[in-house]
């Protein structure tokens, strides 16, 4: 295409003078709004899943800003931003923002190896393969006589289902006091010790005692805990690691600082 003076005149205005419209979203009281806050929030909520970079989340991010803007400028108008809780929330926020880019950095530049993920799992596994997994049952009463009433019954050949129905637990009541699989961690710390050294098909010869009530306590069965493979759970561990060396770092600093 050949361009005639007057349309290759009116092109160059075209590329100069679009960066610069480009780069306000728009102006309020004079004062413009950088169209780079919208790219920002753009990639923000595409990055969470929460939406995909549209022109409706475009104008509709616009509006909002918009609309804060004012909202900012009459703020600033009445004096809001002299009041001392808000410089004190000022502070804080933007000490929380300068500290959060200093851990991102940080990170960037010591980043978790696989090697260490490889050796945080097979700590993991090895401690994993040493516990148990058990499928328990509870019925739970709020007198200590009422649970040695229900133990009574059971040594008397009554079902645990059926009794199970009258337990003050009703998320498990009617469906045989099931708790289902976990490991003894997932429960209080009175209540594990209560079944764990309960063999298949034990039943506690005493009530339980925890902070809800009385519990009858039966173990349906055992079995070793079943370790994921490392895929499935690299990310939880890369989490993890990285926070250990966050906290490394932090404490580090907090070392070598004077504090009086």
């Amino acid at each position: 295409m050949t361009f005639k003076p007057a349309q290759l005149l009116l092109a160059l205005i075209a590329v100069i003078a679009a960066p610069a419209f480009a780069q306000n979203l728009a102006v309020v009281n004079g004062k413009p709004i950088p169209t780079s806050r919208v790219d920002a929030i753009v990639k923000q909520v595409v990055a969470q899943g929460q939406g995909e970079d549209s022109p409706q989340m475009r104008d509709m991010i616009k509006k909002q800003l918009i609309e804060r803007e004012v909202l900012m400028q009459e703020a600033i108008k009445q004096g809001y931003d002299k009041k001392p809780e808000v410089k004190l929330a000022l502070d804080n926020a933007r000490q929380a923002i300068v500290v959060s880019q200093l851990a991102r950095d940080y990170i960037t530049k010591n980043p978790v190896t696989d090697a260490e993920i490889k050796a945080e799992y097979d700590r993991f596994a090895k401690t994993q393969a040493a516990e148990k997994e058990y499928h328990v049952r509870h019925i739970l009463l709020a007198t200590e006589d009422e649970a040695k009433a229900v133990i009574a019954k059971l040594k008397g050949g009554a079902k645990f289902e059926e009794l199970a129905k009258q337990s003050k637990d009703t998320g498990s009541a009617n469906n045989g006091g099931d708790l289902d699989w976990a490991s003894p961690a997932a429960f209080p710390p009175e209540f594990a010790a209560g079944f764990t050294k309960l063999q298949k098909g034990g039943v506690t010869e005493t009530p339980v005692k925890t902070g809800a009530g009385y519990h009858v306590i039966k173990v349906d069965d055992t079995r070793a805990v079943k370790v994921p493979a490392m895929e499935e759970i690299k990310p939880q561990i890369a989490e993890s690691l990285t926070q250990t060396k966050l906290a490394a770092y932090q404490e580090e600093m907090v070392k070598k600082a004077k504090v009086q």
